[in-house]
């Protein structure tokens, strides 16, 4: 069996997934929806749609966003378009980057 990996997080982060899990509760409590009813749509567990309230740092980026989604959470300032828009202009910035990094090798003088 792997051993578990312990991850430590920043104070940021910690706060930024408290807060969005919040945001998804009240979300979901303003549209009386029950908690079965979202993890249903969303095809995730209710055990796991408690984590994402509570701000669990392990849950799944995309379970998250899915059920924040479902209960109306804006996600990002912007429309759809205005995201396609800023995709391209990424993926525009990314085909212009290397596709892969590596350590340069240090050549080693063997000759004696």
């Amino acid at each position: 069996m792997p051993k578990s990996i312990t991850r430590t997080y920043s104070r940021f982060s910690r706060t930024a997934v408290t807060l969005l899990g919040g945001l998804i509760r009240a979300a979901r409590k303003e549209r009386k929806l029950t908690a079965q009813e979202v993890a249903n749509r969303a095809g995730i567990s209710r055990g796991l749609l408690q984590r994402i309230e509570k701000g669990d740092l392990k849950c799944e980026i995309g379970a998250v966003f899915e059920v924040a989604t479902i209960v109306g959470v804006k996600l990002f300032d912007a429309d759809e378009t205005t995201l396609a828009t800023h995709l391209r202009h990424t993926d525009e910035k990314l085909a212009l980057l290397p596709k892969s990094i590596r350590k340069s090798t240090k050549v080693i003088d063997d000759d004696f």
